[in-house]
C-alpha cells in the first residue's frame, strides 16, 4: 500500500478519534502552535506509539498563518521526495485549498478535510455491491466540490483509494466508467471536468 501522510493543523483541529490513526499505513506529522501549552493524551499515545512514523512540528513562533505555512512547506518536501504517496492535510482552514487545487492539478493525491474520519480510506470500508460502491464514490465526489481532484491520475487514485482495501485498477476504471457515463464528469485529455454542483 502507498504511504498514507497525515498534516494535522492541530492549532484549529483537535482530532477526537486518534485511534484512526494508529495503522501502519499512516504517518502523521502534528503541527503544533506556538501558544499551545499541550496535546490531548489519548492523541499523544496514539502517536507515541507509531515511533518514527509520527512527530509533533511545534511552531517557534505565532503569526497569522505561521502553522499554515509551516504545513505548506512539509507538505511541498513530502510530495517531492513521495510523488506516489497520499497526502491528507486536516485543516479547518480553507485558504489552503488553491494550494491543494495546484497539487491535484500536477497529479499528486492530495486532499484537505476538517476531520480524521473524514480521510477516504479510513471513512469507508469495503463493499461487494457495485451500486454502493458508486453511491459512495459519488457521495466522496460531491463532498469534495471545488477541491475534487482536477486530473484524470488524480481522480483514478483518489477513487481507489475510497475503499479498504484499496480496489483494483480494473474495479476503479469499471466504476469510473460507470459515472462518465451517467455524465458526472467529462474527461478532457488528462483533465477532468465535473457536471456537480460546487
Amino acid at each position: 500500500m502507498k504511504p498514507n501522510y497525515v498534516l494535522i493543523d492541530y492549532e484549529n483541529i483537535q482530532p477526537e478519534t486518534a485511534d484512526t490513526l494508529a495503522p501502519a499505513h499512516f504517518k502523521v506529522l502534528m503541527f503544533v502552535g506556538a501558544n499551545q501549552p499541550r496535546v490531548n493524551i489519548e492523541v499523544a499515545s496514539t502517536l507515541q506509539a507509531k515511533g518514527t512514523d509520527a512527530r509533533y512540528i511545534r511552531i517557534s513562533a505565532a503569526g497569522r498563518n505561521a502553522l499554515d505555512f509551516h504545513i505548506a512547506y512539509y507538505l511541498g518536501q513530502l510530495a517531492a521526495a513521495e510523488p506516489e504517496a497520499y497526502f491528507h492535510v486536516i485543516s479547518a482552514d480553507k485558504g489552503m485549498d488553491p494550494l491543494m487545487q495546484h497539487m491535484q492539478a500536477a497529479g499528486l493525491n492530495v486532499g484537505r478535510y476538517e476531520d480524521v474520519t473524514h480521510i477516504p480510506i479510513v471513512k469507508l470500508p469495503a463493499t461487494s455491491s457495485e451500486e454502493e460502491k458508486l453511491s459512495r464514490l459519488l457521495a466522496y465526489l460531491v463532498a469534495r466540490g471545488p477541491q475534487r481532484p482536477a486530473s484524470v491520475k488524480t481522480l483514478f487514485g483518489s477513487a481507489s483509494a475510497l475503499f479498504s482495501p484499496t480496489l483494483s485498477e480494473d474495479a476503479t476504471a469499471h466504476l469510473l466508467h460507470q459515472l462518465e457515463r451517467q455524465g458526472i464528469f467529462v474527461r478532457k485529455g488528462s483533465k477532468v471536468t465535473y457536471s456537480l454542483p460546487d
